[in-house]
């Protein structure tokens, strides 16, 4: 281990970072409760109740199930289970999709907020320990003020915020992918058979959290070979001095390393076989990993910029540089370089904090569906700690100018948390509003743009349901609201009463009936591309009046009667 910059911050260091971890954690359960389900809830609450009560993983098999038992044993304990009805019994019976179907039954019998509270909760806790992971972790690499920089752009991070609690893999993925690494590269530092151990089972937790983890093993090879440490049985207390001379130890063996990370993978191959109740077949982990990207539609047009296709190589470029804050992204700049530059820091930290995120980067940017920023959670906490140290490296100039710097991109990131709050979801930093909407900046950044770049759950995602009927019954009670919703848990189960529209009716180019529609973001996103497509010259949507945005989510137009 290396020495890294200290201040006097550090007496106070775990006051600082618990004061932190409780206001993400407020943030983070206060959005919980104003959130209707969003898309993929539906369908991993049912799975994950269906594995706990038939005991086979048998529901959505292109997602692992670690997380999914997590939400479903939570529900468990809270009294709530799968009752007979026919989604039930199909996704039993492993129908491609009845899980969908079943978790809206679910959703629908038990009360929607009774059951998110319950299945979302193991996914709060599970965010909060990773933001003092993130913290535990920096101390030992970069220091304690580095990694309170780094733990604070965490617990202000709108994307981490808006998927924290959500009953999906992305921050699950990202907390033991940060977990099987803060492992390793103990192991590497301090060789033992413990940490051995424990490196096993963290890479196991991180396969059994999503597909997309498998390409990280061959990383963790790369960096134990890079890093030459000891042979993993070597002792890590001095032997006696023995009587007469020994013989020197033999040098670093890339055998004794190819060794200990097989050792490695055969404890991970017991934790997924765990996960997955030691079934029949010991290769139903392959088998989910041919699963991947089964539900999708292999005729979807990504949106982008206007644009759809199929795929945009630069969509995940263009994905961080719009919906992560600016501070932010100046920040981990400046730590970038800050890093590279730095003697304080050994090569093998760099090494760890830039291959892995380098690695998931590439692989999704070239193999991954063009979904959007939930795809790069498990990049950030490795950017917030190269962020944590471009703030140190601000805090520690000698001239006034760069803390000045520092304390006013804090305060803009906490701006724009506190801007966009509730809506997490739909954040937009304000470059998505440069250089033509430019008036359209507010205290929620650029979010006011964002469907003039990305849709899906860059947007809207499903939950703004309940702010949409706290709209309505503000500022039209009493009247009549249609709704183009997107997701999986239709507002009707949430009680609302309206009528729906659907896309292909948004790009008609005649007017509906009068009265008050209230449109996804996602469709208002895709909406003008699809219509070019179609060829309608000039779908209703584009010349509808806006009246008002509830919740980022979803667009509110008043279509006027033709007579007036």
């Amino acid at each position: 281990m290396q020495k890294v910059p200290t201040t006097p911050i550090a007496k106070r260091c775990w006051i600082f970072a618990a004061v932190l971890t409780a206001a993400f954690f407020v943030q983070s359960l206060t959005s919980s409760l104003l959130k209707s389900p969003t898309f993929d809830e539906t369908a991993h609450i049912a799975a994950g109740l269906s594995y706990w009560q038939t005991g086979a993983i048998v529901a959505n098999p292109q997602h692992p199930p670690l997380l999914k038992e997590l939400g479903g044993l939570s529900l468990l304990a809270a009294g709530i289970r799968l009752s007979d009805t026919p989604g039930v019994r199909a996704m039993e019976a492993g129908t491609p999709r009845a899980e969908y179907i079943a978790g809206a039954e679910v959703l629908r019998d038990h009360g929607p907020d009774r059951v998110l509270f319950w299945a979302r909760l193991p996914f709060l806790l599970l965010s909060s320990a990773l933001g003092l992971l993130l913290f535990w972790w920096g101390r030992q690499m970069l220091g304690d003020t580095a990694a309170l920089a780094a733990l604070f752009l965490y617990a202000f991070s709108p994307t981490i915020l808006a998927h924290s609690y959500l009953v999906t893999t992305d921050v699950g993925l990202a907390a033991f992918t940060t977990l099987f690494f803060f492992a390793l590269w103990g192991y590497l530092c301090n060789p033992s058979w413990r940490r051995l151990l424990a490196c096993g089972a963290a890479m196991g937790a991180m396969l059994t959290s999503k597909f997309s983890a498998v390409i990280l093993p061959p990383v963790a090879l790369l960096l134990m070979f890079g890093a030459k440490p000891r042979a993993f049985w070597r002792p890590t207390k001095p032997e006696p001095r023995p009587k007469k001379a020994a013989k020197p130890r033999p040098p670093y063996s890339a055998a004794n390393t190819l060794l200990a990370f097989l050792m490695m993978c055969a404890v991970a191959a017991v934790v997924v076989e765990a996960c997955y109740f030691f079934p029949n077949d010991p290769l139903a982990y392959l088998f989910g990993v041919t699963r991947v990207n089964a539900d999708h539609d292999p005729n979807h047009l990504v949106f982008l910029a206007g644009k759809l296709d199929h795929h945009f190589l630069w969509y995940f470029a263009v994905v961080w540089l719009l919906k992560e804050p600016l501070p932010a992204l100046i920040l981990v700049a400046i730590g970038l370089v800050a890093l590279l530059r730095s003697r304080a820091i050994s090569a093998l930290t760099k090494l760890f904090l830039l291959v892995a995120p380098a690695v998931l980067f590439a692989g999704y940017s070239v193999g991954a569906d063009d979904l959007g920023i939930r795809y790069l959670i498990p990049i950030l906490p490795f950017a917030y700690l190269i962020g944590g140290w471009g703030l140190l490296a601000l805090i520690s100039a000698q001239s006034r100018w760069p803390r000045a710097l520092a304390v006013a991109l804090a305060l803009w990131l906490m701006t724009a948390a506190a801007g966009i709050y509730p809506d997490h979801l739909s954040y937009f930093n304000e470059l998505a509003c440069l250089p033509s909407h430019a008036s359209e900046i507010g205290l929620d950044g650029g979010s006011g743009c964002g469907v003039l770049w990305l849709d899906d759950h860059n947007v809207d995602w499903g939950g703004g349901v309940k702010q949409l009927e706290t709209w309505i019954a503000r500022h039209a009670p009493g009247r009549t609201v249609t709704v183009a919703y997107y997701g999986s848990f239709r507002p009707q189960f949430e009680g609302f009463q309206g009528p729906m529209v659907s896309f292909d009716q948004l790009l008609q180019s005649k007017a509906p009936k009068p009265g008050l529609y209230a449109i996804s973001a996602n469709f208002v996103a895709r909406a003008p591309a699809a219509a070019a497509i179609s060829g309608v010259r000039s779908a209703w949507l584009q010349t509808a009046r806006l009246i008002a945005v509830a919740g980022h989510a979803y667009y509110i137009y008043d279509v006027p009667d033709a007579g007036t």
